[in-house]
């Protein structure tokens, strides 16, 4: 956007006012100050924030106008520096539960309380298989799915050779396929 050549346009004035003309900032804020406080005020519903809002708005356009372009109006531009700073308050105050709701409407599938009753029948047919396991079975199949813990470590800590480990986890492995076939290839 060109610099209009009229000295009496926001523009103007905001490049009058980087140059070190006071009484240009004066003016921008005299013409813009109401209407961005109104704008704060609608998207926060709270006065004494929206003056707290308006005035961080202000002075980061204080902050900024040596850098200051006329790309567009400066209202626009004005208007997007109190929409990112109400933006930033909001993301700064959410409460936690309204994350939570958030997240649970725009959760992944597998986050969906549907997926999610079918996880947890399908831990608790897990849990079932598990325990139909004998005890050595199934330690040797939670150091290894939980723990990481490889066949020389688990024969370690379980006191018994390498290839009874493996024996071990072959018979776990097949029946826990054999229980949860429909849900485990």
């Amino acid at each position: 956007m060109s610099v209009p050549d009229d000295p009496h346009t926001d523009e103007s004035l905001m490049l009058r006012y980087a140059a070190g003309e006071a009484s240009a900032f004066a003016t921008l804020y005299a013409r813009h100050k109401d209407g961005v406080w109104r704008y704060l005020l609608r998207g926060c519903r709270n006065e004494a924030l929206a003056a707290e809002l308006s005035q961080e708005v202000w002075a980061s356009v204080i902050k900024v106008r040596n850098i200051y372009e006329p790309r567009a109006r400066f209202a626009t531009w004005l208007y997007r520096l109190a929409h990112n700073r109400l933006v930033d308050h909001w993301r700064a105050e959410r409460p936690q539960e309204e994350l939570d709701v958030a997240a649970e409407v725009a959760a992944p599938e597998h986050h969906t309380p549907a997926a999610r009753a079918t996880q947890a029948e399908q831990g608790s047919r897990l849990m079932q298989a598990l325990d139909a396991l004998s005890i050595e079975q199934r330690e040797a199949f939670l150091l290894q799915a939980e723990g990481g813990l490889s066949l020389e470590e688990i024969a370690s800590t379980q006191g018994v050779g390498r290839e009874t480990v493996k024996s071990r986890l072959r018979y776990a492995l097949a029946k826990l396929r054999g229980e949860l076939a429909d849900v485990w290839p």
